[in-house]
């Protein structure tokens, strides 16, 4: 008999299909007859004025490409980073000459489209060793436009030298930072394929070259004999000091104005310059090849720019937005949208309101009909007119507005049972939705919170944006700032609240995409 009204709500879950219970939800479900509601919220976009903090700290990754779609508008990202020597006063040996200047990136690729090409034949070209040579090629992970047209993208890599200085590893650093750029030191079409080859000796098999899965590009020799093999001895190469006021940096960049965005793991680059200098051995001179590498990766300044052409609509949008720097300002007003602009890398947020004459009209309901909440859900819908290929976000950062440094107390309470902040549904068709479950901040507030006035904050406001949080080696949360905002390429376009006279009303009865709230309740 305990078990029956479980089971009649799995009933009801499944026939309505709404929101199915949570851990604490089932946590606090007892005998008892249960409803489920919906109420209409208000909802709003958040400006955060296209720009992120974007230095080291917070970038595991960076992108670099360019997007242009008609809701959003245009993205262009680029990487800028300092370079330092990896031994300072170099002995380049006598007249060394560089042959070729090799920068490695490693973007991230997609393991489930690899092709194979194996050469048997294959003449090793150091030593002319009879060799066999196979490579393995793999797409990258593209977020934008693999084809233009009936084109496959490809993008126009270029890299220049930085004519500001940097400055240190600890600063602060943010998207919209301009640096001067000098000369172009570098060029490569891409075609959007890294790839791995291994080269192994005919004879016994054994290896002669291993090259992990990367994009490989050649930098220009000349630049690079001047400005670091002739300084052999200079002042300039003698300290990291000297050397990043002297070579002050690079960007990564791209040509085209539309593409797609690919990411690439920022300590993982690498500059490698080959060259031949004199060595001398009983009398004889003879031309060696030797080789050092430029450090592109951890202990340097780097930071991502991003720059954005937005589209009219989204500009409007914005006119009526909450600025980012009144967020933790509860006085002040924000605009309810019909289409609420969510974006990572700097773009928009959505501001969601839980009305205060609705807080109030739970708590009435739970002081007089004694009334206990099991589930609490903040749903957000696709908007229709986002209708095209475009990975859609699958999870996202929430924040309390008049609370902006902590997690939602659910995630604290809930952190070892399972809880999962957002749910999907139906990500690959125009009638996705998000679940944003919030069942211990709202119990909190209408069952137990009394000194939590709603009037005077206006109701209970919640700040929404693309992302994950990051965590340590065993699974612990960082922080509420410690997220892949930075660098999470993805964006929606949300219906909002879409008729302001519905706003804190019950909906249930409604086939609404607006924005609102979902609770299951039980009443003894």
């Amino acid at each position: 008999m305990k078990l029956l009204p479980l089971l009649l709500m799995g009933i009801i879950v499944l026939n309505s299909c709404e929101g199915e219970l949570d851990n604490l939800g089932s946590q606090f479900f007892n005998e008892a007859d249960a409803y489920d509601k919906a109420y209409g919220l208000f909802g709003y976009n958040v400006d955060h004025n296209d720009t992120i903090r974007t230095d080291a700290t917070k970038l595991d990754s960076v992108r670099v490409g360019a997007f242009t779609e008609d809701k959003f508008g245009g993205q262009k990202a680029s990487y800028i980073t300092q370079i330092r020597l990896n031994t300072y006063n170099p002995d380049f040996g006598a007249n060394p000459v560089l042959d070729s200047v090799v920068m490695t990136l490693k973007p991230r690729y997609r393991t489930d489209s690899a092709n194979t090409n194996t050469v048997e034949d294959y003449i090793y070209p150091d030593g002319q060793v009879a060799a066999k040579k196979v490579v393995v090629s793999y797409p990258v992970a593209k977020y934008g436009k693999a084809k233009i047209g009936t084109e496959k993208t490809k993008l126009t890599i270029k890299v220049h030298e930085v004519n500001d200085f940097l400055g240190a590893p600890s600063d602060k650093a943010y998207s919209n930072k301009n640096v001067a750029l000098g000369a172009e030191i570098g060029s490569k079409v891409f075609d959007g394929m890294v790839n791995s080859v291994t080269i192994t000796k005919d004879s016994d098999a054994s290896e002669l070259l291993k090259r992990d899965v990367s994009l490989r590009m050649n930098l220009d020799n000349t630049f690079f004999q001047n400005k670091i093999i002739a300084k052999q001895g200079n002042q300039v190469l003698k300290d990291a000091a000297s050397f990043i006021r002297y070579f002050r940096g690079i960007s990564i960049s791209v040509a085209e104005n539309d593409g797609y965005l690919l990411s690439i793991a920022p300590n993982d680059a690498t500059i490698t310059l080959y060259y031949k200098n004199d060595v001398t051995s009983n009398g004889t001179v003879t031309r060696t090849k030797q080789e050092t590498t430029l450090n592109v990766g951890s202990g340097n300044v780097h930071y991502s720019q991003i720059a954005y052409s937005r589209s009219s609509d989204y500009s409007s949008a914005m006119n009526s937005a909450i600025k980012i720097q009144n967020v933790s300002n509860l006085a002040s007003a924000v605009t309810p949208s019909s289409k609420l602009y969510l974006q990572g890398m700097g773009g928009s947020g959505v501001g969601v309101k839980i009305p205060a004459d609705l807080i109030t009209k739970l708590r009435n309901t739970y002081k007089d009909n004694k009334i206990a909440i099991v589930s609490a859900k903040i749903r957000l819908y696709n908007d229709d007119s986002w209708n095209n290929k475009y990975l859609k976000p699958s999870s996202m950062l929430v924040q309390e507005r008049d609370s902006l440094s902590r997690f939602l107390p659910d995630m604290t309470q809930l952190s070892s049972a399972g809880y999962s902040l957002v749910k999907t549904g139906l990500l690959n068709t125009v009638n996705a939705y998000y679940d944003v479950s919030i069942t211990a901040t709202l119990k909190k507030i209408v069952e137990n919170d009394s000194s939590y006035d709603a009037t005077k904050n206006n109701g209970k406001d919640f700040i929404i944006n693309t992302g994950s949080y990051l965590s340590n080696a065993t699974g612990v949360l960082l922080g509420q700032a410690y997220n892949t905002r930075a660098y999470n390429p993805y964006r929606i376009l949300l219906t909002g609240t879409t008729d302001n006279s519905l706003i804190g009303q019950d909906i249930t009865g409604l086939k609404s995409k607006a924005v609102q709230l979902r609770i299951i309740y039980t009443k003894k």
